[in-house]
């Protein structure tokens, strides 16, 4: 059979086209198909398994960190079998529109899991779908002030970038998925069949391959349900929460009768950043820690100081610390955003203001607050020094602005030294924040001055702040510099009319404490004066800086109550039910 007329040779050259110009790049040759199809099958199985085990990963994978095994993976998702099945049911054009729906939810699926992987492991609960969107401003700030302004855009575009990504490339798998079982119809019914057999045989037997993890799983189900009811409570809530400010038996109390047992004292009200029951009983943070606190509880004893010590339950772990304080000062569980911002427009009575009304001279010292903070107001201070009003000199050391010596140097000089009437002072303490990567050293107070001379202290960051074991080193280490400024201070500047009460906000990140442990922070009164702990003799507490595993604990919420009634004239009920 002759060639047809026109046609070039086999090797795909066009009639007066020379070898040379093909052979020199004029053209690129044309690759047969039995050359090319292998190749393009490979990579579209490989395509296709990758976008099967991304739908799988996104349906069974955990949300918590330490889930986060090969054996969590050895599961039959309930939900996958469905979409499988409805997939295979469905003609053509529904069967997109289907896809079209369910790849984008299966991608904020995706997004959800990985949100509360994240909040579990900083915060020890789940992302909050309603409120936790308020936080994304403070976490801004919270990377700004670890990591510069272009460090914390850079994890903003990042994250929107994580976020776009995930939405599409969930989606395209989807849509590979789909058309796999379309394209091998028969097998991938028999497939869904048994494996729908064996989920309820696995069911019924409660089959489990790893300890605690069903063969037959159904938990994305159970994840948005739970994400549901969060929803729905949120929404009910600020109507209980209302009602909860409006009902305070100390709102009209006149100040003739509050706090009448603490007449002539200073009264300092510090927070310990992170200070949480882990730090005095766990085997690895306790010694360092314990050893601190023991000896101050004998230097203080040797000086004429009495101290009682207890633990309180936080309303938040790892961080929030506002939300402490807000339950501390209020007397009312705020243990969310909504209701941060619900009380901070209510005139409830606060401990700041209970002493304001009974005649004290209230002040607030925050050198974490580096932005303005208009609802300052409803803490009721006379006196305010936010981080620029504290004139620090000296570097950063990690979070922190400036170290806690210098916070409470500066409160001794510029604030208590010249008062003219007694002071309650309210002092969040800020130097063991998390990331711990730079701890300053206690020096002389005459030397503290501006704080210039902190600059001869190394600041240089140590270590990844993700690391487990240097995260819990770099804790303790913290820890042990703020428990050792507050106890050097009360030794130094202290007098029979010093009362200082210390806490913890929270526990720290699950980093340090692992998963599942308590929300509890010990909480110390120290004082010269005999008269105070006579005041709150029936409280319980332990006596010393130090409280032990037997030390009574209370709900945060019910601080308020107890410490106005046991040092004022008015006994109303304790702490309002949440």
């Amino acid at each position: 059979m002759t060639r047809p007329a026109g046609r070039g040779r086999l090797t795909g050259r066009l009639p007066g086209r020379s070898a040379s110009a093909d052979d020199a790049g004029g053209r690129t040759p044309v690759v047969s198909p039995a050359s090319r199809g292998p190749a393009r099958r490979a990579v579209r199985w490989v395509g296709t398994a990758l976008a099967v085990l991304l739908v799988y990963a996104v349906l069974v994978g955990p949300d918590r960190l330490g889930e986060l095994t090969p054996g969590a993976f050895v599961r039959i998702p309930l939900e996958g079998l469905l979409v499988a099945a409805l997939l295979l049911a469905l003609p053509h054009r529904p069967r997109r529109a289907v896809v079209a729906v369910l790849g984008p939810l299966l991608g904020l699926l995706a997004i959800v899991k990985l949100a509360d992987l994240g909040f579990r492991t900083a915060l020890d609960r789940p992302f909050d779908l309603v409120l936790d969107w308020l936080l994304l401003d403070d976490a801004f700030g919270f990377v700004r002030d670890s990591a510069g302004r272009a460090g914390a855009l850079g994890a903003v575009v990042g994250v929107l970038l994580l976020v776009a990504a995930l939405l599409l490339v969930v989606t395209v798998a989807l849509r590979r998925l789909a058309s796999l079982l379309v394209d091998h119809e028969r097998t991938a019914t028999r497939t869904v069949a048994a494996l729908t057999v064996a989920w309820v045989v696995c069911a019924v037997a409660g089959a489990r391959i790893v300890p605690g993890v069903p063969v037959a799983d159904a938990g994305t189900t159970a994840l948005v349900g739970a994400h549901a009811e969060q929803v729905d409570t949120r929404l009910h809530d600020r109507r209980r929460f209302t009602a909860q400010i409006d009902d305070d038996p100390f709102q009209d109390a006149p100040g003739e009768r509050l706090l009448t047992g603490l007449r002539g004292k200073d009264v300092v009200l510090a927070f310990v950043e992170s200070y949480g029951r882990d730090a005095v009983e766990d085997p690895e943070l306790a010694p360092q820690v314990n050893a601190v606190l023991d000896a101050g509880t004998a230097s203080l004893r040797a000086a004429g100081y009495g101290s009682r010590s207890g633990f309180l339950t936080s309303p938040t772990f790892g961080g929030g610390s506002w939300l402490a304080h807000d339950t501390l000062l209020s007397g009312l569980w705020t243990d969310n955003e909504q209701r941060h911002r619900s009380l901070l427009a209510s005139d409830r009575l606060t401990l700041n203001g209970a002493f304001r009304r009974a005649g004290w001279q209230t002040v607030g010292v925050l050198p974490a607050a580096t932005q303005p903070w208009p609802e300052k107001a409803f803490f009721s201070y006379d006196r305010y020094y936010d981080a620029e009003a504290l004139g620090y000199r000296g570097p950063k050391f990690s979070y922190a602005p400036m170290p806690d010596q210098y916070t409470l140097s500066f409160f001794q000089r510029q604030v208590r030294a010249d008062a003219d009437q007694p002071i309650m002072a309210e002092i969040p303490l800020i130097s063991s924040h998390s990331p711990w990567t730079a701890v300053p050293r206690m020096i002389s107070w005459d030397a503290v001055g501006d704080g210039s001379v902190y600059h001869d202290q190394a600041t240089v960051e140590d270590g990844d702040p993700g690391d487990a074991g240097r995260a819990r080193a770099g804790y303790r280490q913290a820890i042990a510099y703020s428990l050792q400024a507050l106890i050097s201070y009360v030794q130094t500047y202290g007098d029979d009319d010093l009362v200082l009460v210390f806490l913890g906000d929270h526990q720290p990140a699950p980093v340090v404490t692992g998963e599942g442990a308590s929300r509890d922070v010990p909480i110390t009164i120290v004082a010269r004066d005999p008269k105070v702990f006579a005041g709150i003799a029936g409280w319980g507490w332990q006596d010393g800086l130090r409280p032990g595993p037997q030390a009574p604990v209370w709900p945060m919420d019910s601080f308020r109550d107890r410490f106005l009634t046991a040092f004022g004239s008015t006994s109303p009920p304790l702490a309002a039910p949440r």
